[in-house]
């Protein structure tokens, strides 16, 4: 692949003497939309971290936009998989969204009329302008999520990471999560770490398979076998190619 925008090269890592990643190689298209899967404890968060530049790999080369992960962070927009706040602290939707540009603040980090119109235009892409003013705390689970994802898109980014940005919420809201997801896509690259692969398959071009090694199928190959074979239980997998409809979305069953 020519000037991928995620480049791992024969990347091993270990926490503390324990292998955690093994001699993982990937590269990801401008454009893609690749969904991260496998088991817990297999490396997903791991991968992401390493991407990000918040871990060093023991062994392998690492690039993003064809530069360290530390120097492309500007251009990253990064959803955590889980983002502690103090619920008493009255800080507003506005708030949240714009400390997605801290890192374009001034020394002294104040926001500035630009930061503002990157915020609010974040919220208008995740359909949550109207509640700008309205307390972070009272949000329902799907509403915080669409704003954490603005926090993320506030800062303009080529390349968006979402470390299971559904986890602990329903259907209908994984739906809508998915949806903003696919029209940003036009936009940007996307990863997403999943355990829904037969509701993320819907959406994503490409799969990659992560239990200490890496292995990247185009989600129309996506297998029973192969599930089976990564989780290492009885898993049916049902097949779907990207953009089915929503009527056609079957699950996977155990």
């Amino acid at each position: 692949m020519e000037n991928p925008v995620i480049h791992l090269e024969h990347v091993t890592f270990s926490y503390n003497q324990t292998p955690v990643l093994e001699d993982v190689n990937l590269d990801v298209g401008e454009g893609d939309f690749i969904a991260v899967v496998g088991p817990n404890a297999g490396g997903k968060t791991t991968l992401l971290k390493i991407i990000l530049g918040l871990l060093k790999p023991n062994r392998g080369k690492v690039r993003v936009f064809g530069v360290t992960p530390v120097r492309a962070r500007p251009r990253i927009g990064y959803m955590a998989q889980q983002t502690s706040f103090d619920f008493l602290f009255p800080v507003s939707v506005l708030d949240v969204a714009l400390m997605g540009r801290l890192g374009h603040c001034g020394r002294f980090a104040f926001y500035s009329g630009k930061d503002r119109e990157a915020a609010m235009e974040a919220l208008e892409r995740v359909e949550m302008a109207s509640w700008k003013n309205h307390p972070f705390s009272q949000l329902s689970g799907g509403q915080r999520q669409r704003v954490l994802l603005a926090r993320a898109l506030a800062s303009d980014p080529e390349l968006m990471i979402l470390d299971e940005p559904t986890a602990n919420v329903d259907a209908a809201i994984e739906t809508e999560l998915f949806e903003i997801l696919d029209a940003l896509n036009r936009h940007m690259t996307i990863m997403v770490v999943s355990h829904d692969l037969g509701f993320v398959s819907c959406y994503v071009r490409s799969v990659a398979c992560v239990n200490r090694r890496l292995v990247v199928h185009p989600t129309s190959s996506i297998t029973g076998e192969m599930i089976h074979e990564l989780y290492g239980g009885n898993v049916q997998m049902v097949r779907h190619d990207h953009h089915c409809s929503k009527e056609d979305r079957d699950w996977p069953s155990s």
